[in-house]
């Protein structure tokens, strides 16, 4: 029996290597590791032997497309560990990948849970620009704690409202850089809203998926509010604002 090995840090090739050299200097017959490529993501997989990592709790890996965009997640115990969302589903899944963490054994699957399916409708909907009041437990205790405490702060925005990079740092401390930085490493995309942390202006600030992506973003969750609003987070109050802010001032920066 074999199982599927992703490592968030390393590529797949770099994976295979270490594992290569591993095997070797403990005797193993490198018969046991295997490069398969896979039909659709078209990504290298590490095959390795449950008797090295049968002790390890596998976690399930799913992408899935909806509408012309491909959502990912990484799930265990009714609990996400990464999200992704990309226009394909290399994309997807390199994304993915790169935010799983580091050496535990994530088993790809070709349909997800009943969990997997409700991350994935709510990450859909996000996308979407809906409104949407439910959440999904978030494995984060991994992070520091400044970290976990930016990603539940950020995740607490509404629809239709934005919070500036420095609103978030006097909420619960730390600097607007720093609070930049976890949303620059942000692994929960689109149930932790980066989007929707902006600059102090009103500019848009910085995205992975770039600026455009963004915007559309903010686009899609306009709801015509005109008034500012504070919402409670842990450590303090954070001031929120109509995205119409955002796209007020993008369009007189055009």
């Amino acid at each position: 029996m074999n199982v599927h090995l992703f490592a968030g840090y390393f590529t797949q090739d770099k994976l295979l290597s270490l594992l290569s050299s591993a095997g070797m200097k403990q005797g193993w017959s490198c018969s046991t590791l295997v490069l398969e490529r896979t039909v659709y993501a078209k990504s290298y997989l590490a095959y390795v032997s449950t008797v090295f990592w049968g002790y390890l709790k596998m976690n399930e890996l799913c992408v899935v497309g909806i509408g012309g965009v491909w959502f990912g997640v990484a799930y265990a115990d009714q609990r996400v560990f990464a999200s992704s969302f990309a226009s394909t589903e290399e994309k997807a899944l390199r994304s993915l990948l790169d935010s799983v963490p580091f050496n535990a054994p994530f088993q790809m699957v070709s349909s997800g849970s009943v969990f997997a399916d409700k991350v994935v409708k709510l990450m859909n909907e996000i996308y979407e620009g809906k409104d949407v009041a439910r959440t999904v437990p978030l494995a984060t205790e991994r992070f520091p704690t400044y970290t976990q405490k930016v990603l539940w702060t950020v995740a607490s925005i509404p629809v239709g409202y934005v919070a500036s990079y420095g609103g978030v740092a006097e909420a619960i401390g730390g600097g607007a850089r720093a609070v930049g930085n976890v949303m620059a490493t942000n692994c929960f995309v689109p149930l932790v809203p980066c989007h929707r942390v902006v600059a102090s202006d009103f500019g848009l600030g910085g995205y992975g998926g770039g600026l455009e992506l963004k915007k559309a973003f903010l686009v899609r969750e306009k709801r015509g509010f005109t008034k500012t609003r504070e919402i409670p987070v842990e450590g303090g109050q954070l001031k929120v604002f109509p995205v119409e802010c955002v796209l007020r001032c993008s369009e007189e920066k055009a």
